[in-house]
């Protein structure tokens, strides 16, 4: 596949192949979601700005791996204990791949692998990092559903991820 760059930025650019243009990300190797439940049978959800919708998004902790100067090498597993930590102040003992797949794949060539991480208990502030203002919802999985509705009823906007991660919690819980 040959690749044409049209545009390149500090962590994007825009190519094409053939007809086809799509966007890349020029310092991640990879994608972690991580779908974190608590031993009192909790989800660990996240809500934050998102510049491109202007709005705050209730979304499953996630973030890049690799991306960091000094550690492109980073695995999987390291970069979603990293991301749950900084970002909801949570820690878990176990943890296990689930699934990987495209997170858009009409608009770019990036995979997520969704990551679980069992009996979360917290462990620090969370909030994320460098002015990141999130912030961290703990919900009971037998009232999630309702939680997530209400939200949306409210017109809120739900990443798809989150149900995508409710059903890898609810399925483990069996």
């Amino acid at each position: 596949m040959s690749l044409e760059i049209l545009y390149q930025g500090r962590f994007l650019r825009l190519v094409k192949t053939g007809r086809w243009e799509f966007v890349q990300r020029t310092k991640a190797s990879a994608v972690v979601a991580i779908v974190a439940t608590t031993a009192m049978d909790e989800i660990v959800l996240i809500e934050q700005e998102r510049v491109p919708l202007g709005r705050r998004i209730i979304e499953l902790p996630a973030g890049l791996v690799g991306d960091d100067e000094g550690h492109e090498d980073e695995a999987i597993l390291e970069a979603a204990q990293r991301e749950l930590d900084e970002e909801t102040g949570y820690f878990a003992a176990q943890w296990q791949i689930l699934s990987r797949g495209p997170t858009s794949a009409g608009l770019t060539d990036e995979v997520v692998t969704f990551v679980a991480a069992r009996d979360a208990l917290p462990s620090g502030s969370g909030g994320g990092v460098d002015g990141e203002d999130i912030e961290v919802h703990v919900i009971p999985l037998d009232e999630v559903s309702d939680w997530l509705a209400a939200r949306e009823a409210s017109g809120q906007l739900v990443s798809p991820k989150v149900y995508a991660g409710l059903y890898f919690a609810l399925r483990n819980r069996e």
